[in-house]
């Protein structure tokens, strides 16, 4: 009975796999297709890898929405970062349900309501003091930014609940001032969680397409926008080559990744194995 529950989970967690990775494995395959047709199969070649870097459109779709993202992810990270720490540190304030409210309403609010909400902001904003003039980058990234930070405080405020306070006290207790314990203890501390907050809201804001078309304006297409355009009129072998080409370095980060934790760990246990080795070794000799 239980060989056959195993393979009846190994064959749910192959077809979840194939369900995900398929579709990536086509596309990275079709990159390196001939033929103009991006599902029919003409022979390999790499032609479209050097189409890519003449197509000025994509490129600067890309650059804009890198930096966008790139603004957003660090904004967001300090504006989340200082929400999760009212939220977690400050106890029971006046307006704390209401300043919870408004933290998490991005995460459950549908983007088109958050989108249409923005541009009207906008438009009223630019009437009554004349910024911004216009829609384009500082709107898309300040829209960005609006969405992202919740997603920041979120993950600030549930590290910082599971913190050690007495951490924090006894450095206090110490004489530091709170400002120096926030930066030399809990900072840190935290810093896994601002690390993730950070790339959390770069993915999303590098990946926004409904936000970005409302508060957008000529001149300042991101690269879903340009990617969603060309959808509807035809998909182009050079889009497979840059999609391509960021599926590799998310993977080489990923890895990256996987490689300085593993060693991290490492390091760890052997620094506990060094510290109980010598406890041992002092028990003995006492």
């Amino acid at each position: 009975m239980r060989p056959k529950a195993s393979l009846v989970r190994l064959s749910f967690l192959v077809l979840g796999f194939a369900f995900l990775y398929i579709p990536i494995l086509s596309l990275v395959f079709y990159s390196f297709n001939k033929s103009r047709l991006v599902t029919v199969w003409g022979g390999f070649s790499t032609e479209w890898y050097g189409r890519l870097f003449e197509n000025t459109q994509l490129l600067d779709a890309a650059w804009l929405s890198l930096r966008v993202a790139a603004v957003t992810a660090t904004g967001a990270t300090i504006l989340g970062t200082l929400a999760g720490l009212a939220l977690a540190r400050f106890g029971r304030f006046r307006g704390r349900t209401l300043f919870t409210g408004m933290i998490t309403a991005p995460l459950v609010m549908p983007e088109v309501i958050t989108g249409l909400s923005l541009l009207l902001l906008f438009v009223a904003s630019e009437h009554a003091f004349g910024w911004p003039e216009g829609r384009g980058v500082s709107t898309i990234t300040i829209a960005h930014m609006t969405l992202t930070l919740s997603y920041v405080a979120v993950i600030v405020q549930s590290r910082l609940s599971s913190l050690d306070v007495s951490l924090e006290e006894a450095a206090m207790d110490l004489g530091a001032r709170p400002a120096k314990v926030f930066l030399l203890i809990t900072l840190p501390i935290i810093s896994p969680a601002l690390i993730s907050g950070w790339l959390l809201a770069f993915t999303i804001s590098l990946d926004d397409l409904v936000i970005a078309s409302f508060v957008s304006g000529p001149g300042s297409s991101t690269l879903p926008m340009v990617i969603f355009s060309k959808v509807r009129l035809g998909v182009s072998p050079d889009i497979n080559a840059l999609a391509t080409i960021m599926v590799s370095l998310v993977t080489l980060g990923v890895l990256i990744a996987g490689f300085v934790t593993l060693r991290r760990d490492r390091a760890r246990q052997r620094n506990m194995q060094m510290a109980l080795g010598s406890a041992f070794h002092q028990g003995r000799s006492s």
